[in-house]
């Protein structure tokens, strides 16, 4: 076989390995989605109203349509801490070791983690957003190519967070510390712009929350779903997805072919 049918076999194999784990084990994925979920419920219905009278709406329908955008940006964090756990038990489990030994496209091990998360964060941001359009979140200004580059922002950020979260996970001495430490994919999202505008922040507080990856995703799905402005939140947003991807993938790269110890 050639090197590219090789490398299509094995990758193809190690997706399915984690689809299937994936299946098997769905309380992790469901747990992950939980946060979220509750989130929306909690702000649209116990803050909805004072938060809208805050942006300037006029009822929680509003604030729905505000935050919707962060929460399935939240989604795809929340969904990614689920592979720095699975990563970090292939590690510590051994079989990642014995994929070196084995005769298998070496690239294809990590493509399966990645595919397969992205994968279930879609499907995962898919879900978030059926229980955003049954709370009341509509996109009506939102034209096909809008909706089009909605998908394609979603999956970007998916497949940028996803190998931080690899790369997280191969560092990591168990599961329990992977998902300790990305939990900052969790966090981040809280002190962006998802929940309230910038402007609305201590003064202290307003380049924590923009100076970050989260908050020009939020802009631009905002603005791509409800037909308002975008500005540079777009530049900003594909400059931070393609410099996290390359570091997460250099990074989890170098600790897959570093001897085990």
């Amino acid at each position: 076989m050639s090197s590219l049918s090789l490398a299509m076999r094995d990758s193809s194999t190690m997706l399915r390995r984690n689809l299937l784990h994936a299946r098997r084990y769905p309380s992790m994925t469901l747990n992950l989605l939980l946060t979220p979920v509750m989130l929306l419920l909690l702000f649209v219905y116990i803050f909805g109203d004072t938060m809208s009278a805050g942006i300037g709406g006029g009822d929680r329908s509003a604030y729905i349509a505000y935050l919707v955008p962060g929460i399935l940006l939240m989604t795809i964090g929340s969904t990614v801490v689920g592979t720095a756990v699975s990563v970090s038990g292939d590690m510590t489990e051994g079989i990642m070791a014995r994929f070196r030994t084995m005769a298998v496209h070496r690239g294809s091990v990590l493509f399966g983690h990645v595919a397969g998360s992205v994968l279930q964060a879609v499907i995962s941001v898919v879900l978030v957003g059926a229980v955003g359009v049954a709370m009341g979140f509509r996109s009506t200004d939102a034209t096909a190519l809008e909706w089009i580059a909605a998908f394609g922002l979603l999956a970007l950020v998916a497949l940028a967070f996803t190998w931080i979260a690899v790369g997280m996970g191969m560092a990591s001495p168990n599961a329990e510390a992977a998902s300790n430490n990305a939990m900052p994919l969790i966090l981040l999202p809280l002190i962006s712009s998802a929940f309230t505008p910038i402007d609305s922040m201590p003064g202290w507080f307003q380049p924590i929350a923009e100076y970050q990856p989260f908050t020009p995703a939020i802009e631009t799905l905002r603005g791509l779903l409800l037909g308002t402005g975008i500005g540079n939140s777009g530049w900003i947003t594909i400059a931070w997805c393609l410099g996290l991807t390359v570091l997460g993938h250099r990074w989890s790269k170098a600790q897959f072919d570093r001897d085990p110890k």
